[in-house]
């Protein structure tokens, strides 16, 4: 694992993407987060287009399903047909209970499925716990 881990956000709440950063901050792997707004914008800094062209290649994606632009689905279709991303794990996260949600994101190769906790704690909580999974006890490619 590198040395601060990238995290690609795709999320278009601000307030989300900022309590993410947060949790992020105060975890204890200093992950370095990116923020991609709508579906379009993520799969441009994925491929590093225009403004992306030299970003890091994430270790990690939490992608929002209810996206503009492009949502969450397509955008998971997208990166997990494509050879050179597929790899990359993603996790969905996202307000959505729906079993149709959760059954259609495995289906199209998501990693992992965590709803969005209501409170600040549990938030940051399950952030943390992600982080911890992906960058101690699961091994990446």
């Amino acid at each position: 694992m590198k040395e601060k881990p990238q995290v690609l956000l795709i999320d278009d709440n601000p307030a989300d993407a900022l309590l993410v950063e947060e949790a992020l901050a105060g975890g204890k792997y200093e992950s370095q987060m990116r923020n991609a707004s709508d579906g379009e914008e993520g799969m441009a800094y994925l491929r590093r287009r225009e403004r992306w062209a030299q970003a890091p290649r994430p270790d990690l994606i939490l992608l929002d399903l209810n996206l503009p632009k492009k949502d969450g689905r397509e955008v998971l279709a997208e990166l997990k047909a494509d050879p050179d991303l597929s790899r990359i794990p993603v996790i969905i996260f996202s307000t959505s209970e729906a079993p149709q949600d959760i059954a259609r994101c495995y289906e199209l190769g998501a990693n992992c499925y965590v709803s969005k906790p209501v409170g600040l704690r549990e938030f940051s909580s399950a952030i943390q716990s992600i982080e911890a999974f992906w960058f101690e006890t699961a091994r990446l490619a």
